[in-house]
């Protein structure tokens, strides 16, 4: 493959990218870059500095190894907070950021020489594990990419008078959903991961494959629903101490978490809160419901149930169809959840609906390494080797704000257990 073959597609990719960084940012009200709806994210302006800072640290500082032209903001954007330890910060007094303007110059000139570096990155393909096959392009895209859903739903959480709408976008899908129901599959062997050689890039988690068994399941046909979710809360899942563990029911009561964090009480009733509206309660009941880690755990132990590993994740989503746009909801085709098992081309070859898109799956299987896990990019190395901590839980698939780039077999995500307000639905399995 001739360097402009290998380039011009990256090239694309990364000016798509930072393109749909714009618009995302666009949709803030400008009195909304130091807010800090979710107190344990930074501010707004943070996110503006930090991809182009990740960027020019792993590209131009990293791997060509020239210094940057404001290496104050290098490190100051280099790295955002993992959701742990404390469940609230003051927030940061606008004093203490540089200004939008500063931010602004600052990503269009790391912009500039990211551009200009492309000919300089290919001259090491031969010689950099990172330069070949463009890897170190594929982390700085994927990287950005991922950031758009985290502003997502941190603009979620923002007052309605700092998000501006944007124009053209696509009615909600309401309505019910696919029939409920539960399915046996059958045990055998999963892989798990892939092999470093068949894929043109792929995060060092998600290295060497893992070959492992698992036993006969029966798993719900789609993901628990916002009308499903609302009888545990109604029987008072919320004030059950059985049904969390100690730490999680501790977190509860410290933070008065008492519902998912995407619904809204109106008088008597429940609303939702999309991106830029609130539907009723009824509009939406057949969403899959949204909710942290413990919460979908607690909801499991009600029905006397638990969630899927990570290997019965892949097990029931064998012949599910991956990263297509067309097939699934994800890649930003609806900007809103949709009822569940809407999209047929999701079934498995069990019948399991929905594995992949229209949120993440959470799984009861701790975030951890495949034996024989090596962190390649040396830019990078605590990626994942920072989280191998068992603070983290694997969800897998996709929401409906993943790009389909993302979507692939192998590719792992995770989360503290007391983080509720990713994209992140559930459903349960049970043995024997």
């Amino acid at each position: 493959m001739t360097v402009t073959t290998l380039t011009q597609p990256l090239r694309e990719r990364l000016e798509s990218a930072w393109e749909r960084s714009d618009a995302i940012f666009a949709l803030l009200d400008p009195r909304a870059w130091y807010e800090r709806p979710i107190a344990l994210r930074q501010p707004f302006i943070f996110y503006v500095g930090h991809l182009p800072a990740f960027a020019w640290n792993q590209v131009v500082r990293g791997l060509l190894g020239r210094d940057g032209f404001r290496p104050e903001f290098d490190a100051l954007f280099a790295r955002g907070i993992d959701p742990v330890g404390v469940d609230r910060y003051e927030p940061d007094a606008p004093t203490l950021w540089p200004a939008p303007a500063d931010v602004l110059a600052y990503r269009d000139r790391v912009r500039d020489a990211l551009r200009a570096a492309f000919d300089d990155v290919a001259e090491r393909e031969s010689d950099d594990v990172l330069a070949d096959r463009g890897r170190i392009w594929n982390l700085v895209i994927e990287h950005e990419l991922m950031h758009h859903e985290t502003l997502l739903y941190m603009i979620q959480q923002l007052r309605r008078d700092l998000v501006q709408r944007p124009a053209n976008l696509p009615p909600y899908r309401f309505g019910a959903g696919a029939p409920r129901g539960r399915v046996t599959v059958p045990g055998g062997q999963v892989r798990l991961g892939a092999r470093f050689d068949e894929l043109p890039f792929g995060w060092d988690n998600e290295f060497p494959a893992l070959d492992t068994d698992v036993r006969d399941f029966t798993v719900d046909r789609t993901a628990v629903t916002n009308a499903e979710f609302l009888a545990f809360l109604e029987a008072g899942g919320y004030d059950t101490a059985a049904l969390w563990e100690p730490a999680a029911f501790a977190w509860l009561k410290r933070v008065e978490h008492r519902h998912p964090a995407f619904w809204r009480r109106a008088g008597n009733a429940w609303r939702y809160q999309t991106l830029f509206d609130e539907p009723s309660f009824a509009d939406v009941a057949d969403w899959p419901v949204y909710v942290s880690w413990a919460e979908a755990d607690a909801y499991a132990r009600w029905t006397g149930q638990e969630l899927l590993t990570e290997a019965e994740f892949h097990r029931a989503a064998e012949g599910t169809a991956w990263g297509d746009a067309e097939a699934a909801n994800l890649g930003f085709a609806n900007w809103a959840p949709v009822p569940v098992g809407s999209y047929p081309g999701t079934e498995s070859v069990w019948g399991v609906l929905g594995l992949v898109g229209n949120g993440w799956e959470w799984t009861r299987s701790r975030f951890a390494p495949f034996p024989g896990f090596t962190p390649y990019a040396r830019t990078y190395p605590g990626y994942s080797a920072d989280f191998f901590d068992e603070q983290h839980y694997v969800m897998l698939g996709a929401s409906w704000a993943t790009d389909p780039a993302l979507v692939r077999r192998s590719f792992r995500n995770w989360f503290q257990p007391h983080y509720p307000y990713v994209f992140a639905k559930f459903r349960c399995v049970q043995h024997g």
